[in-house]
C-alpha cells in the first residue's frame, strides 16, 4: 500500500468517527438529562445556517485540497479551524521549505505543520481552560479587545503580503474586484465570506490566464 492509499484510507476512516462523535455528542446529552428539543422548532433554526454552512463547506474542500494536499486535507478538516489558522500555517511552512502542495514533500511538510499547529492549540486550549478564572479578568480588559477583533486580518494580512507582493500583477484585480464587492454589496456578511473565496480565484485565474497569453508574466 502506497503512502497515499494509507492517507486515504486512514483519513476517511478518522473523517466518520470525527463526524460520529460530533453526532453523538447532542444526543448523549439529550438522552442523559432528557431535554429533546420540538423537532420543528429545531429544523427552522436549522435552516438557515445549514443552508450556509453546507455550501461554504463544500465550497472549503474544493479550494483548500488542493493547497494541502491529501494528508493536510484530512487532517486539517478533522482538526477544524481551516481558515485562521491551518491554511496559513500549512502555506507559511510550504513556503519557506519551498515546495509545492502537490510534491511529495509538500505533503509531508502540509501535514507535519497541520499536525503540530492542532497539537500547540490543544495544549494552549487545556492551559487556558485550567486558568481560565485567572485569565477572563485580562482578556475581556478594553486593550485587547481590539486585537482579538483583528486576528484573522491580521493572519491573512501578514501571509497575504508575501504572496501579493511576489505575484503583484495577478493579485492587483481580485483585490480590486473584492474589495468593491464588499464595500457595495451590503449582503456579502461574514456569512458569506466563504463563498466569495472561490469566485476570487475564478477571477484570479482567468486574469493571470489573460496576463500569460499577453506575455505579462
Amino acid at each position: 500500500m502506497t503512502y497515499m492509499d494509507k492517507m486515504h484510507k486512514y483519513g476517511r476512516i478518522w473523517a466518520l468517527i470525527t463526524c460520529g462523535v460530533i453526532l453523538a455528542f447532542p444526543f448523549v446529552l439529550a438522552i442523559i438529562f432528557g431535554a429533546w428539543p420540538d423537532f420543528l422548532t429545531f429544523l427552522n433554526a436549522l435552516y438557515p445556517i445549514a443552508i450556509t454552512f453546507w455550501t461554504v463547506g463544500i465550497i472549503e474542500v474544493i479550494t483548500y485540497t488542493p493547497m494541502l494536499g491529501v494528508g493536510g486535507t484530512y487532517l486539517g478538516f478533522v482538526t477544524g479551524n481551516l481558515s485562521s489558522l491551518k491554511v496559513p500555517c500549512a502555506l507559511d511552512s510550504m513556503e519557506k521549505a519551498e515546495v509545492k502542495a502537490d510534491s511529495e514533500e509538500g505533503e509531508v511538510i502540509s501535514t507535519i505543520s497541520i499536525a503540530t499547529s492542532s497539537i500547540v492549540t490543544i495544549i494552549i486550549i487545556a492551559v487556558g481552560v485550567a486558568l481560565i478564572s485567572v485569565l477572563m479578568p485580562v482578556l475581556e480588559s478594553d486593550i485587547l479587545a481590539p486585537a482579538f477583533d483583528n486576528v484573522l486580518p491580521a493572519l491573512f494580512g501578514g501571509l497575504g503580503v508575501v504572496y501579493i507582493s511576489r505575484y503583484f500583477k495577478i493579485a492587483i484585480l481580485p483585490i480590486c474586484v473584492m474589495l468593491l464587492l464588499f464595500i457595495f454589496v451590503p449582503l456579502l456578511d461574514s456569512g458569506t465570506v466563504g463563498v466569495m473565496i472561490p469566485v476570487s480565484m475564478v477571477i484570479t485565474l482567468i486574469y493571470a490566464r489573460y496576463l500569460y497569453k499577453r506575455g505579462k508574466v
